[in-house]
């Protein structure tokens, strides 16, 4: 890729987990990338090639020096959807297309049909895109493989039970680094436009069985013990909005009893297999083993 002759890419979400990665796969790749962060401190965590705009989807107006001459953006929504149709109106006035981040809403398992406040925002968002006829390519991420430093790191790490809801319950978890990796190749191929992906993980496993496997990839056993919905209520008071852990413990009731959804989506944009749970938890073990201060 020629970036003398390239329009450069801009990232929103520059600095988080999807985000980060998506700017090191389009470097890679030789394309040229704008980071939009909200905070200039937090420029010093990226690569001195990314060039570097403070700006904020809350303030659509703070965009407009960003977007200038960019060919593409990628774009993950965590603001609050107040001035969702203002951001996409700016996008749409400055560049030709946009990848979103979003989620598999649309897809008929029940893991992914209880009420979702996040959802419901993203196909708002989706509405909005399509009706300012930018080219647009959606990727929907299912269950992260991520979430499980969130969730189950401290306990593992305190060598402690991890004790959990709906330890039965299926799902496909999927490698952030191949989500990036899907993403940059749709900001960079123009065959991707309009397509419509949703990305899993190649293979369905109940939550008590990726503790296992992150025990498997630390060399020990790590016990398991199902919580009751409410314990869990009551313990994420505080940490998690209500609305959150509600949607989570909906979808997760919804799916005990059957496989999780897989597609193949990230093996046919990559040309690879997508990495497994194994694999992800392999590579991110020293996140699960206790600080070496015992801190």
């Amino acid at each position: 890729m020629n970036q003398m002759d390239t329009p450069p890419i801009l990232v929103t979400g520059a600095t988080g987990r999807i985000g980060r990665v998506v700017i090191d796969q389009l470097l890679d790749a030789g394309a040229p990338v704008r980071a939009l962060i909200r905070r200039s401190e937090a420029a010093a965590t990226l690569s001195a090639k990314v060039e570097i705009f403070t700006g904020d989807l809350t303030e659509p107006e703070t965009l407009d020096p960003a977007l200038q001459g960019v060919g593409a953006v990628f774009l993950l929504w965590t603001a609050p959807p107040q001035t969702a149709a203002a951001a996409v109106e700016r996008l749409a006035a400055h560049v030709r297309r946009v990848v979103f981040l979003s989620s598999p809403h649309q897809t008929p398992h029940p893991f992914f049909q209880q009420p979702n406040p996040m959802a419901a925002l993203h196909a708002d968002i989706e509405r909005l895109i399509e009706a300012t006829g930018l080219e647009s390519t959606i990727i929907r991420p299912g269950m992260l493989a991520s979430n499980s430093l969130a969730w189950w790191a401290p306990a593992i790490r305190a060598g402690e039970v991890v004790r959990w809801p709906y330890g039965a319950a299926e799902t496909a978890p999927v490698d952030e680094r191949d989500i990036a990796a899907v993403a940059a190749r749709t900001l960079c191929q123009d065959e991707h436009i309009g397509g419509d992906y949703v990305l899993t993980g190649p293979e369905s496993l109940t939550q008590a069985a990726q503790v296992g496997v992150i025990g498997d990839a630390l060399g020990r056993r790590i016990a398991f013990e199902e919580m009751t919905p409410d314990e869990f209520r009551s313990l994420s008071e505080g940490t998690a909005p209500r609305s959150v852990v509600d949607m989570l413990l909906a979808a997760w009731s919804a799916a005990i009893g059957q496989p999780a959804y897989v597609t193949s989506a990230v093996a046919d944009i990559l040309g690879r297999a997508p990495r497994t749970f194994r694999q992800w938890a392999g590579d991110h073990a020293a996140a699960f083993m206790e600080d070496p201060e015992g801190s």
